[in-house]
């Protein structure tokens, strides 16, 4: 049989085969290993839990527990309230730093440090005189405010020796956010200053704790301006 002349047609079933094959290819590879897994929810930002709304949690949902400073497994708020001897809202919840949701008491790790020492000063005895007595001058005014310090983990350091007390707190801890169980202290005064999670607290014996200003979500105490 003698071929045909024209090649036009074995090149038109030829460039024909070679599209099928593409699409069918092309199939094959967008349907199978081409798909990119879906990051989990945390790295996009979707576990974000505002610690303004770690009391209306899900009584059901689980969080890292930990009682006495230490880890002791996932469980719900209400079962980790139980196991640290506390109520619920005596919990700091939110984000710890693998950004998992935890609950810890209050300054679980970190626990009052000891007062700064007190400097007295000696006033010598007066002698007797023979001299008559004249008007003693007036002392100078003292400075406004009281002394502000800041602890950092091993000693105090004096930030300013007459602050008042929301300029002392503005020193401290404006900009400043801590995970639950954590906290930062300093000293106004006679007066302890703790930073926890949402808040900062004041105590007068440097145990009891009770909130002086609350913190908004950019770590700041729009209260105290």
């Amino acid at each position: 049989m003698t071929p045909p002349k024209d090649n036009r047609v074995i090149i038109a079933v030829g460039a024909g085969l070679v599209i099928v094959v593409a699409v069918v290819l092309a199939l094959i590879f967008t349907s199978g290993g081409d798909k990119t897994p879906e990051a989990p929810p945390a790295s996009k930002g979707g576990l974000t839990v505002d610690l303004a709304d770690a009391p209306s949690l899900e009584p059901t949902r689980e969080l890292k527990c930990f009682v006495d400073g230490q880890f002791v497994g996932l469980a719900t708020l209400a079962d980790c309230a139980r196991r640290n001897g506390l109520a619920t809202d005596a919990l700091d919840v939110g984000l710890d730093e693998t950004g998992a949701l935890a609950a810890a008491p209050t300054a679980a790790f970190a626990p009052p440090p000891q007062l700064p020492p007190v400097q007295t000063v000696e006033t010598p005895q007066a002698t007797p005189s023979v001299e008559p007595i004249s008007p003693k001058p007036t002392a100078p005014p003292a400075a406004a405010g009281s002394p502000c310090l800041r602890y950092t983990g091993s000693d105090w350091r004096v930030l300013s020796n007459g602050m008042s007390r929301a300029a002392c707190v503005q020193a401290l801890y404006a900009g400043t956010c801590v995970r639950p169980g954590e906290a930062q202290y300093g000293r106004w005064g006679d007066t302890t200053l703790r930073l926890v999670p949402r808040r900062v607290e004041q105590s007068g014996d440097n145990t009891r704790f009770r909130t002086l200003a609350e913190q908004d979500r950019n770590c700041q105490f729009p209260e105290l301006n």
